[in-house]
């Protein structure tokens, strides 16, 4: 059986990964190391309780004897690092959380995984791979036309971005330093089921259906690459099973939208489930807020070395991804209910440069 050491395994991402990897794979197991902050649940993996090839481990990334322990434990065939503070705006208020969590944090599993590998006999080091999840925020802002490549320059804006630029960076230099067998991918904006609703697409859900207003940042002709999760998870494995040590990977949908084009959709679409009586269309909650300091115009993805190398490819566009989306949201009051019963009430984030310039 093949072992996954998964790190930030109950968040959005981490949590689409490993529900739909064990799907998969009948002779895979993971091991959920996941400090369960704010964006932490374990409502999305409520269905694997009981499953004999899922352990969850509460547990610190930056605590170095307790992910060692778990290394010697496990003998993972992988360490899978989801584990990241994610949120631009978040970073925007209190940078110095994303640097301990993003740098120093996958640091200490970058030395952890790397001791532990040196021990182990030949077939299992040549075996390990340390796969290393990051984001195209790293890259910066696009203009009108052209894409983020691998080889594109690092140069990010905001302390989000900055912070992975910071733990990319460590991820490489373990592999030309110490020939630790790393990977690392960088995706465009995801969106799908158990996303926490801090972010653009269940904010503006949530929002919508309860006839609230539906904040837009500047004029919403931001543009972001929106690749589906389980996309995105079948990317990793697919990186993790055939990618080249110590490659990057981009990964993309395909699917530009402004924000704005999402906000209208998502608007259209529940006000064809859900029409309000008396005709009011939900596009009229609209209201353009102040700007997002530092905020990058524009993202889009080249993901051609994924496809041509791999033979990855997004087989979900966007409109079917929206689709299913909000449907999930419908579908699902008690997950929503037990999530915005905590700290986050779709209160606006990142607005302290704002307010004291």
């Amino acid at each position: 059986m093949r072992t996954l050491l998964v790190t930030g395994g109950a968040g959005f991402i981490g949590g689409n990964f490993i529900l739909r990897s064990l799907a998969l794979d009948p002779e895979l197991r993971i091991i959920n190391l996941d400090l369960l902050t704010y964006a932490g649940n374990l409502d999305t993996l409520k269905s694997l309780q009981g499953n004999e090839r899922y352990v969850f481990v509460h547990g610190d990334i930056g605590n170095a004897e307790g992910v060692s322990q778990l290394l010697e434990q496990y003998a993972p065939d992988a360490l899978v690092n989801f584990a990241a503070e994610s949120h631009v705006d978040r970073s925007i208020d209190g940078p110095s959380d994303f640097v301990q969590t993003n740098v120093v944090g996958t640091l200490n599993l970058l030395q952890c995984s790397l001791d532990w590998w040196k021990s182990q006999p030949g077939p299992v080091r040549d075996a390990f791979r340390f796969l290393h999840v990051s984001t195209d925020e790293v890259y910066g802002s696009l203009g009108d036309s052209g894409a983020f490549s691998e080889t594109t320059a690092y140069a990010p804006n905001s302390p989000y971005a900055a912070s992975k630029a910071g733990s990319d960076h460590l991820v490489r230099a373990f592999h030309h330093t110490y020939d630790l067998p790393t990977l690392t991918t960088n995706c465009s904006n995801n969106y799908g089921p158990y996303q926490f609703p801090e972010k653009l697409i269940p904010l503006i859900i949530l929002n919508a259906l309860e006839y609230k207003a539906l904040p837009v940042y500047g004029d919403g002709l931001q543009v972001r690459d929106w690749l589906f999760v389980n996309d995105h998870v079948d990317a990793i494995n697919t990186v993790l099973e055939r990618g080249s040590v110590g490659e990057v990977y981009n990964v993309g949908g395909s699917s530009e939208r402004t924000n704005m084009q999402v906000v209208h959709g998502i608007c259209d679409g529940l006000d064809q489930r859900l029409p309000d009586k008396s005709g009011r269309r939900r596009r009229e909650l609209v209201e353009y807020v102040t700007d997002r300091p530092g905020h990058d115009r524009r993202y889009a993805i080249d993901c051609s070395k994924l496809s041509g190398e791999l033979g990855w490819r997004p087989s979900v566009n966007f409109e079917t991804g929206l689709e299913r989306t909000i449907d999930w949201y419908l579908e699902n009051s008690e997950w929503i209910r037990r999530v915005k019963d905590g700290s986050y009430q779709g209160e606006r984030l990142g607005l302290d440069r704002v307010l004291h310039q």
